[in-house]
């Protein structure tokens, strides 16, 4: 999809192990914080495969529902994981992973955690998924909603947008605003915008620790980003 080459150079959040780490530091460290945590948030972590793009939203029905993007760096599959939580209960789960043979993965679960429906197919072509790639299933969803809870809690926020020539940024809410990126990352951004002719779309964090390139790519990335009243 033309991404741009591996943009983030400090990693305010780098691969699972680390964030794992975080989890439970920040989990705790919530529990004594009176701040009110955002329902809807976006968010994002570099992971050695490639970017990873986080979008949760919280109801007051108890409901929970997350949006995982991984686009890899250079080659390989991106792939879309769509979860669902009802009461910290895992309803529902489908993977898309845009692979030369793409394959999707269907998983619903009945209000005692049991499976109730599974689909996978490869390629146009069903297939048995086994227990044990169910669970695998269910505990990288498990995971991700971990890893989401912390980003929140952290103050880890992604913005995605349109680069102007100018060095600001047209957000997909349709805000300019600067970025304070590093000058490396301005010289990713820089040469991507070079070799095309309309604007590039970045997408980056910030944080309190400071502000962080994930991705430069042609694509314009505002034309699927969830918004949080239909999401």
């Amino acid at each position: 999809m033309n991404r741009s080459d591996r943009g983030a150079f400090t990693p305010l959040l780098s691969g699972w192990q680390r964030i794992a780490m975080l989890a439970g530091v920040l989990l705790l460290s919530a529990c004594s914080s009176q701040q009110k945590l955002p329902p809807f948030i976006a968010s994002g972590y570099v992971a050695d495969q490639g970017a990873v793009r986080i979008w949760r939203k919280d109801s007051s029905d108890d409901n929970t529902h997350i949006l995982a993007v991984l686009s890899p760096w250079h080659e390989g599959a991106t792939i879309l994981g769509e979860y669902r939580w009802y009461n910290d209960q895992l309803t529902s789960m489908e993977l898309n992973i845009a692979d030369k043979e793409p394959e999707q993965v269907k998983l619903r679960f009945a209000s005692n955690g049991e499976l109730s429906f599974m689909q996978r197919e490869v390629d146009g072509q069903k297939q048995q998924l086994s227990e044990d790639q169910v669970a695998l299933y269910h505990y990288r969803a498990e995971q991700i909603k971990e890893v989401s809870e912390a980003l929140r809690i952290g103050h880890v926020v992604l913005y995605q947008g349109r680069w102007n020539s100018n060095g600001t940024v047209t957000t997909c809410e349709g805000a300019v605003m600067p970025v304070k990126l590093d000058n490396e990352s301005i010289r990713v951004i820089e040469r991507r915008q070079g070799s095309s002719v309309a604007p590039v779309s970045i997408a980056w964090l910030e944080a309190p620790e400071g502000s962080q390139l994930l991705l430069v790519a042609n694509e314009n990335f505002c034309t699927w980003q969830p918004k949080a009243d239909d999401f």
